[in-house]
């Protein structure tokens, strides 16, 4: 042809390839991204046939690393972070600690140098960014603690690893490539670019969250008042992928941490929701693109040559991470199911693993073997990660089937209760109602109470809504009411009433058992969104289930009985006798 179209075929080729083992990997009943990793390999260098461009294809993946953390920033808030720092910071450096203890003895019986064992246990300490983003949105984790948790863990990781990059060229003028053999004035070098480092972080963070916080938003608004949906949402991508690229050449900090703090400095406006849609279509196709270039790196022979060594490497990812981060989860007072969900997250690694191997082999501090250590591990430990949450919840369940355990395991005083209004701890509260939840389902419970003049304490989740509770006055518990100590914050042994606004029906039924635990004579009404759990909520014996569906069907029968002439009174008997015998949830289908 008369130009060169490596692009396009990379691009083309490795999308089409993704989406039909994507396709059979969905219907073999494996997550999709299983398909894209063997989708890499088929267009790596290491099969036969159509090879892509690695350069280009990582660089692409990059992109999609960028669209990602951009759209998670906008889903975080500054308060969301101060919220999880005091357990990410230690728990992610512990972490990363044992990570690399393991590592080094490990390499040490290898034959390698204690400084490949430090890059080795580095690069396998720090988890996918688009991995665990991508699991938690199917979840729908990303805006609960959990979800939070793990992602100011993945923001201290990014940070030291910014810093590991930045000194890996000190360590590599030592005489042996040793941190024990450092001359003084290479100690003096790594000092000194430490601490340039650091100030260059600073820097950035204080830029971007006292000018960019009133720039960006004021520019998107401007851009807005155009009417020009394509202008917005190339205002959006222009913003995500240019803070994104000058923070990486100005202040060397990392593609996915500088998008991640424009997303930030976006979602205190009103525009955040909008940028967030505009962004998701070219996120995800960007997105696929890493999983693809991930494949292309794996040479699928080292399983046959280095089994043992495989094995090891994935016990460190998987286990060796899992158990601390379990551990220190716990430490701070958070539930089991954090705990769990936090470490299954975390057991994979990525993008940052395969940058810090690419560096160590180019400065000779880390042997070839290693970076074919570290991609192996990568790819197998993508593809168990889904396999890793389902054993997280498994777990979950098994330890919520046996309280005395889960009590002894969750202790009381979870820190997410800690906070509370200061009336909730001075006031006497006997007879009140507990509204769980306040969405769209609580929020107008709540006011139909406040109007009467009923007291009630909130129980939520999300933190924006708990701000926005409290500086209106109104008594609200942040946590999750499924665990420890958090019911008790809200005086659930004196409550009158327990209203389960929450949409998610198991988390429902263990709020219902931790509840008439602790006060077996509150009345409570839930709600449901199918016929088996409003089954289950009435064997339970609750005051009311409600099912959404159904009351919205019964509202519009009601509607239409008296359009069509019928009197109220016979259609308000029509309707009840539909709600008394099921018939709204359980309609008819002709053949």
């Amino acid at each position: 042809m008369p130009h060169s179209t490596s692009l396009i075929g990379t691009i083309v080729v490795s999308l089409v390839l993704a989406f039909g083992c994507g396709f059979v990997a969905s219907r073999l009943r494996l997550p999709p991204l299983v398909g894209y990793l063997l989708a890499g390999i088929a267009v790596g260098p290491f099969t036969p046939g159509f090879v892509a461009d690695l350069d280009l294809a990582g660089q692409l993946a990059e992109i999609g690393v960028i669209l990602l953390m951009f759209g998670i920033g906008l889903h975080f808030s500054i308060a969301d972070l101060l919220a999880v720092y005091t357990i990410a910071l230690p728990g992610a450096l512990a972490q990363m600690a044992v990570s690399v203890a393991l590592c080094t003895a490990l390499v040490v019986l290898w034959g390698w140098s204690l400084t490949a064992g430090l890059l080795l246990g580095v690069a396998l300490s720090v988890a996918s960014t688009v991995v665990l983003l991508r699991i938690l949105e199917e979840r729908r984790a990303l805006d609960k603690v959990d979800g939070r948790i793990a992602i100011g863990w993945l923001i201290v990781q990014d940070i030291v690893m910014v810093l590991v990059l930045v000194l890996l060229p000190a360590l590599a003028g030592s005489s042996e490539g040793s941190p024990s053999d450092l001359t003084p004035r290479v100690r003096g070098e790594v000092g000194v670019t430490l601490a340039i480092t650091g100030a260059k972080v600073a820097a950035f963070v204080a830029l971007v969250l006292v000018v960019g916080k009133r720039l960006v938003p004021w520019l998107l608004d401007q851009v807005a008042r155009t009417g020009s949906r394509e202008l917005f949402t190339l205002s959006v991508l222009a913003a995500a992928l240019g803070i994104a690229y000058g923070s990486a050449e100005l202040f060397g900090v990392s593609f996915a941490l500088g998008a991640f703090f424009a997303g930030v400095v976006l979602s205190e406006s009103d525009l955040s929701h909008q940028a967030a849609a505009d962004s998701l279509p070219l996120r995800d196709a960007f997105a696929v693109l890493f999983f693809i270039s991930v494949g292309m790196l794996f040479d699928p022979l080292i399983l046959l040559q280095e089994p043992l060594r495989i094995l090891a490497v994935l016990a460190v990812i998987v286990v060796a991470k899992a158990v601390p981060a379990i551990a220190i989860v716990l430490a701070f007072r958070y539930p089991v199911a954090s705990a769990l969900t936090v470490s299954a997250g975390l057991a994979q690694i990525g993008e940052f693993s395969f940058i810090l191997a690419g560096f160590g082999v180019g400065l000779g501090l880390l042997p070839p073997e290693g970076r074919d250590l570290i991609l192996a591990g990568a790819l197998l430990s993508i593809t168990l990660n889904p396999l890793a949450f389902i054993a997280a919840d498994r777990s979950a369940a098994w330890l919520r089937a046996r309280p005395t355990l889960l009590a002894r395991l969750e202790r009381s005083g979870d820190p997410r209760g800690r906070g509370e209004d200061a009336e909730l701890k001075t006031a006497t509260w006997q007879g009140h109602a507990i509204i769980v939840g306040h969405g769209r389902v609580g929020s107008p419970i709540g006011r139909a109470l406040q109007q009467q003049g009923l007291p009630y304490i909130v129980v939520e989740h999300d933190r924006r809504r708990v701000r926005e509770l409290r500086a209106r006055g109104q008594a609200v518990v942040w946590g999750d009411a499924a665990a420890a100590g958090v019911l008790e914050a809200a005086h659930v042994r004196s409550a009158r009433l327990l209203v389960i606004a929450a949409p998610d029906a198991f988390q429902a039924r263990r709020i219902l058992d931790v509840a008439r635990r602790a006060n077996p004579r509150i009345d409570t009404v839930a709600r449901a969104h199918a016929d088996g759990e409003m089954s289950y909520l009435e064997r339970q014996g609750v005051g009311m289930a409600v099912m959404g569906e159904r009351e919205l069907a019964l509202g519009m029968a009601d509607y239409a009985l008296r359009s069509l002439g019928l009197s109220e009174d016979k259609a308000r008997r029509v309707v009840q006798g539909l709600r008394v015998s099921g018939e709204a949830a359980h309609p008819r289908t002709e053949p």
